[in-house]
């Protein structure tokens, strides 16, 4: 015997002014902050170490923000030219950048003095950043080369020249350092293998690449170009996964958030997109008064800050309480008691964890007890009398009526239990969502209860109220119908 279903509850559409989860979520970050730089702020990266300074590349100076009071800690002015790619090393000791001279330079956050100088390059460096052993640094420049440097020799370990165009996106793979991926001018994302000194892999964007996200274990690149971002299968040999584009105009900027589970994106249309990277669908927007060409997220996301091309650089902090911050000491449970078998009981599913639940007994609602047994008039005073939410009323008229089961419940009825379903005809009728149904319910009432009417005054009350709400609907939308003419008529005119 097969398997009762229940009745399904009718969905209706959310209006467009019911926030999501996620845009709540975004919308904590409040009170921005505007500060003004001299130029672009072409780059913006947070320290991997708490409390998470930023970076903020823009004219000739790279300066260090601080996360608790959004003022200038330190200022790095030792540039001959324009500065590009301001990146804190993981430990938040040194600082490297390129600029538009060629140079790669190497900063100590602590003394700001230069520790190395990289020479090499024949054009400006747009691409400056550290492998994860702290001991190479990876730069990208308008050469159409890609280097790989040797901190303590400030020697080249490889060179890659196969690009056609500008180098403006690069990176280091956190799991391998010997794979670097590179994306040019030329439309093309490019895998490197360092001890080959050869290209393993070509991706084809299709536009002049801007920025790449690789993702944790990989597994996963991201380039973003012209007004797209494309996901690749490292894996599966560079194989096209997904396409998002959303943006107007062409995408300059793209990071992680602290958790990996989304990706922002900033582009020249003047809009902040946040992506899950789930299902790779937007779920919150950002309007900004300029063209974006950076965009930051600190480790723990707390802070997003986005620079603009006319120097404009914007601060939003999300506001956590404090007992959010504070971390409860693990407790040593001993075997055998009560809590060392209730542990976890309280533990609430991250985003990226697999949830495996236990099939649990159907527990059916009254009227769906009475479903299952064919009690179709049953069922629909069990709805009518508990008052139900007329979305759930629907639901089960529909059923019926797909069962062929309305006329019988409908029929049959006595003044009291009539009532209850005249006075929601009578509630509903005129609304949108329901009168197509309800037309057909009021149609099949009058046909079965037309030789019983004035017999009782309440019943027959409630069919003339609802025969005067239709009338007055109809002349209502006939009024609307010559009023949409009108304006027709004078948008024609207006053409």
């Amino acid at each position: 015997m097969s398997e009762y279903k229940k009745v399904p509850i009718k969905q209706l559409p959310k209006p467009a002014g019911r926030k999501s989860a996620e845009a709540l979520y975004w919308r904590k970050f409040k009170s921005p902050i505007l500060l003004k730089e001299f130029a672009a702020v072409s780059s913006i990266h947070f320290s991997p170490l708490s409390p998470h300074d930023f970076a903020v590349t823009s004219s000739t100076r790279v300066q260090v923000y601080s996360t608790s009071t959004h003022s200038v800690k330190k200022t790095i002015s030792r540039f001959k030219d324009t500065a590009f790619s301001g990146t804190i090393r993981s430990d938040g000791k040194l600082l490297v950048a390129g600029d538009a001279t060629g140079l790669v330079q190497l900063f100590d956050l602590g003394s700001r003095a230069i520790l190395r100088t990289l020479k090499g390059h024949d054009g400006p460096v747009h691409v400056a950043q550290f492998s994860p052993d702290h001991k190479q640094i990876l730069s990208g420049s308008d050469d159409k080369t890609v280097r790989l440097w040797d901190v303590p020799t400030e020697k080249e370990i490889a060179i890659f020249s196969e690009h056609q165009d500008y180098v403006r996106a690069g990176l280091v793979s956190q799991e391998n350092p010997h794979l670097i991926v590179s994306g040019s001018y030329d439309h093309v994302v490019k895998m490197w293998d360092v001890r080959s000194a050869s290209c393993v892999m070509t991706m084809r964007h299709g536009n002049p690449v801007e920025s790449l996200l690789m993702f944790p274990g990989s597994g996963l690149v991201a380039s973003a170009g012209g007004n797209q971002v494309k996901v690749w299968d490292i894996l599966g040999g560079g194989r096209h996964l997904q396409t998002m584009a959303n943006h107007q105009k062409t995408i300059t900027c793209m990071t992680f958030d602290g958790t990996g589970s989304r990706i922002v994106t900033g582009s020249l249309d003047h809009q902040v997109k946040i992506y899950s990277v789930r299902d790779y669908k937007v779920v919150h927007s950002i309007k900004y008064p300029a063209p974006v060409s950076s965009v930051g997220v600190s480790p723990d996301d707390t802070h997003l800050v986005v620079g603009m091309n006319n120097g404009l650089l914007s601060i939003r902090q999300r506001m956590v309480k404090t007992a959010d911050l504070v971390v409860t000491p693990k407790q040593d449970l001993r075997r055998g008691t009560h809590k060392y078998w209730t542990r976890g009981g309280d533990y609430v599913p991250e985003n990226h964890d697999i949830r495996v639940e236990a099939r649990k007994r159907k527990q059916l609602k009254p009227y769906d007890k009475f479903m299952r047994t064919f009690r179709y008039a049953d069922a629909l005073d069990a709805v009518m009398t508990t008052f139900q939410r007329p979305l759930i009323v629907i639901s089960l008229m529909e059923e019926l009526r797909n069962r062929e089961g309305l006329r019988s419940a409908l029929g049959g009825r006595d003044d009291k239990s009539l009532e209850h379903v005249l006075k929601f005809v009578l509630r509903y009728i005129t609304d949108p969502r329901f009168s197509n149904l309800l037309i057909d319910v009021a149609n099949m009432l009058i046909d079965m209860y037309e030789p019983i009417l004035g017999q009782a005054p309440p019943v027959d009350d409630l069919f003339i109220k609802i025969r005067v709400k239709v009338v007055q609907e109809i002349q209502l939308q006939a009024r609307l119908s010559e009023v949409m003419g009108f304006m027709s008529t004078l948008l024609g005119i207006t053409k």
